[in-house]
């Protein structure tokens, strides 16, 4: 259904239009502002940030032998890698026509295969642990990483506001043999 491939400089006018989509920016907690400029240097360099994984998420339709689109509908990342401990975050954005569609289940599958099984070796990170927050205003987000096998470890209390309010961030994570056994 969906492919990755890693970030690249034409993918800045697509997250561009992520980091104003206003559903997305209150659903993940975003509060910083980033300039147009901003957003095309950072797509055009991440690549070649150390620690970090960074891909988006393209639809995997083929038609007449071709792609449809090798368009960015979504980003995935793996940051904060720490070799030691063996672990990283994950961080999943879709662009608003595509969510709730099954493209953000299945990338995170892909992305997890890729940081329990790739080998060092070959340019994989090898992980134990992946982890994530999500926000308590976001019931959708924690079900789909639940539904993979994430599972809540705790909160943090009142961090992130939501408007006016404010609102928590459920910590969740999934150990490597955690995921292999929902693969059997």
């Amino acid at each position: 259904m969906m492919r990755l491939r890693p970030l690249e400089a034409r993918d800045g006018a697509r997250l561009w239009e992520a980091v104003n989509d206003p559903e997305g920016r209150r659903l993940t907690g975003t509060t910083a502002a980033f300039t147009r400029a901003q957003v095309d240097r950072w797509a055009a360099t991440v690549a070649d940030e150390d620690g970090r994984y960074d891909w988006a998420i393209t639809p995997a339709a083929v038609r007449d032998g071709g792609l449809v689109s090798d368009e960015l509908i979504g980003e995935i990342v793996l940051n904060d890698l720490d070799p030691v401990a063996r672990s990283a975050n994950l961080r999943l954005q879709m662009l608003p026509d595509y969510r709730g569609r099954g493209y953000g289940r299945e990338a995170i599958v892909e992305v997890l295969r890729f940081a329990f099984d790739a080998d060092p070796a070959d340019g994989g990170p090898r992980l134990h642990r992946v982890s994530l927050d999500v926000l308590s205003i976001n019931p959708r987000a924690k079900a789909l990483y639940g539904s993979v096998g994430f599972v809540e470890e705790g909160r943090l209390r009142d961090a992130y506001r939501d408007g006016d309010d404010w609102a928590d961030a459920v910590v969740m994570s999934i150990l490597e043999d955690e995921f292999r056994a929902t693969q059997d």
